[in-house]
């Protein structure tokens, strides 16, 4: 895959060692539910991907939410780029399971959704055609700039989905399960695609999944969070070089490592 044609940000990147997102002792409850996680803290460093793994039930998306500014804490803080968070930053993007493009706009007015939007960076119409195209490019569908979400097919709109996030720059993208609807063959397409694409607009990742094996084949750091109410129970370094399917010794140790921590985190 090529690299995009256009630079992907013309605002000056924090230093690599810098958090880019952190939170202290965050707590969450639903009223007449109780709470659903606790005592939760983490750091995300610049163009890092952090699994966040855990079983169905455990607060995983709950915590996505209120680390992306879309939920308020009941206990703590969440910082992004060093400033505390109380809203969804314009430096932060999603992308979710269903990739939720608008039918009646084209691929490319559906990458470009939402940059002129108030709260997003002020450009002229020939940048935003720029972060737009640059964005296609980097998830390989230039050409289909034209087509309609009718006429993709679901590995490409969710390829859509990924460059529409890419398309405002993000420092931080929040992933909830975003290949889990795909069939094997596009969902390792998918995670290939996103650690390439990450690396190379030095972008970082929280990536909610229950799958072990993506969290293995992606991931800089893997989170394991459990228990009711959900905290962060363990954390692995991932230092294998990709492609991770070519050590397939370490990532079998690493996996069963994981199995038998969560096999006792609920």
């Amino acid at each position: 895959m090529n690299a995009p044609a256009v630079a992907p940000s013309a605002l000056a990147p924090a230093p690599a060692s810098e958090a880019v997102l952190a939170a202290r002792d965050l707590s969450f409850a639903h009223p007449g539910i109780g709470t659903v996680f606790e005592g939760v803290s983490l750091r995300i460093r610049r163009r890092e991907i952090v699994a966040l793994l855990g079983s169905s039930g455990c607060g995983k998306s709950t915590l996505l939410r209120v680390l992306a500014g879309l939920a308020q804490p009941a206990r703590g803080e969440v910082r992004f780029l060093d400033a505390p968070l109380a809203e969804p930053h314009p430096r932060s993007a999603l992308v979710f399971q269903q990739p939720s493009l608008l039918p009646w706009l084209t691929l490319a007015d559906n990458v470009g959704f939402g940059l002129d939007f108030a709260h997003q960076p002020r450009s002229d119409g020939a940048a935003r055609r720029a972060r737009v195209a640059a964005a296609i490019e980097a998830v390989g569908l230039a050409g289909r700039e034209a087509a309609y979400p009718a006429q993709l097919s679901g590995g490409m709109a969710q390829r859509a989905a990924l460059a529409r996030a890419l398309a405002r720059e993000p420092e931080l993208l929040f992933a909830d399960e975003p290949f889990s609807a795909l069939d094997a063959i596009t969902r390792a397409e998918m995670q290939a695609l996103l650690v390439d694409v990450v690396h190379r607009w030095h972008s970082a990742v929280l990536l909610v999944t229950h799958d072990i094996d993506e969290a293995l084949l992606v991931a800089d750091r893997i989170l394991l969070m459990g228990g009711s109410p959900g905290r962060v129970l363990r954390e692995w370094t991932v230092d294998m070089p990709h492609p991770r399917d070519e050590h397939p010794e370490a990532l079998t140790a690493l996996r069963l490592a994981i199995l038998g921590a969560l096999r006792h985190s609920s």
